[in-house]
């Protein structure tokens, strides 16, 4: 499997939230972001509308 990274930002209050939690189940952060993204419904292959279109925030 090709692993890519992820970059986000997060107050630090939620960053410890986050790692108390995964500690509490015994999983790493990353295992509990894989498993919500897991949840998320595939969006349909025909609906343009279920792929976000880029951000630009300089707009």
């Amino acid at each position: 499997m090709n692993k890519k990274g992820l970059n986000l930002r997060i107050s630090e209050r939620r960053l410890n939230k986050l790692r108390l939690y995964a500690a509490s189940k015994e999983k790493t952060m990353t295992q509990l972001v894989e498993d919500w993204i897991d949840r998320l419904p595939t969006p349909e292959i025909g609906n343009s509308s279920a792929i976000p279109s880029p951000v630009n925030p300089a707009d």
